[in-house]
């Protein structure tokens, strides 16, 4: 699969939170987030395995019991079942890759 980069696509998961399913395999889902500052991602978990990237901006991810400041170039991942929640420091963009495969994100 190839995906050329195009600006539409993308949809609000809550607000301030739009998502765009990139590319996917038979196991894996790479997906590019846009956070706006303010907004908040709840904890939550899944049995996703989450794989994350920061391209701009600065959030606050905590995941289990442990909270990072998240900068340009830093990356991160969330085993599944752990809980994870995003405070939105700064407009953000975010890419992440969810193994298995999220088949609700590729509507």
């Amino acid at each position: 699969m190839f995906c050329k980069n195009e600006a539409n696509g993308y949809r609000e998961v809550l607000p301030g939170i739009e998502m765009k399913a990139m590319v996917y395999g038979e196991k894996t889902l790479m997906s590019e987030f846009f956070l706006k500052r303010g907004s908040v991602l709840p904890t939550h978990d899944h049995i996703h395995e989450q794989t994350g990237y920061l391209l701009s901006g600065k959030i606050v991810l905590t995941i289990g019991e442990d909270t990072f400041e998240v900068e340009p170039g830093d990356s991160w991942t969330i085993p599944g079942g752990v809980a994870h929640g995003v405070e939105i420091l700064e407009d953000s963009v975010a890419i992440e890759v969810f193994s298995p495969r999220r088949d609700e994100y590729m509507r």
